[in-house]
């Protein structure tokens, strides 16, 4: 995957009787873009999961030789996703609509961005940005012929996509 991650080991802390959670999220706040963190820890930090991915990251979890776990957090936004027909972005014409639909809830931005591109021309570019991947409107917009760029920022909090308008579908 090619990244770089910082190591923090907790098992210190801990055995001092300290709560690791600061020391876990400054080494988090201190990350570089496409950087992630090795944590070591005495037990599987579970409740850090769900905390790390609403901040952008996915993990590896490894049990070690004497029973502690490392796991490796690192950034989901490193990949670019699109169509299959996306072709490269970097030839599309810039945006015409740009929508913030971070704090809009399921299923209101797939519903919001289908409307925008039916009044648009063939061939012009929507921008949004969302507060998850929209996994549903993915189909909806090959169905219709559209073509799509996407990704998430890279704090992960966000996911920014492009869409250029398709000729309708018959």
């Amino acid at each position: 995957m090619g990244i770089e991650y910082k190591e923090l080991d907790v098992r210190p802390l801990l055995a001092a009787g300290v709560e690791p959670l600061v020391a876990i999220m400054t080494a988090v706040d201190g990350l570089r873009p496409k950087e992630g963190l090795r944590l070591l820890a005495p037990f599987k930090p579970q409740p850090l999961f769900s905390v790390m991915e609403r901040k952008g990251f996915l993990y590896e979890l490894s049990e070690l030789a004497d029973g502690d776990y490392e796991v490796r957090f690192f950034p989901k936004n490193a990949e670019v996703q699109s169509s299959d027909d996306a072709g490269s972005a970097d030839n599309w014409a810039d945006p015409t609509v740009e929508l913030d639909l971070t704090e809009l809830d399921p299923p209101q931005p797939m519903v919001k961005i289908l409307h925008a591109l039916e009044t648009m021309p063939v061939g012009s570019v929507l921008f949004a940005v969302l507060g998850r991947e929209p996994v549903f409107l993915f189909p909806e917009l090959i169905k219709r012929g559209h073509q799509w760029v996407g990704n998430f920022d890279e704090a992960g909090a966000a996911f920014r996509m492009m869409i250029k308008r398709g000729e309708p579908k018959q």
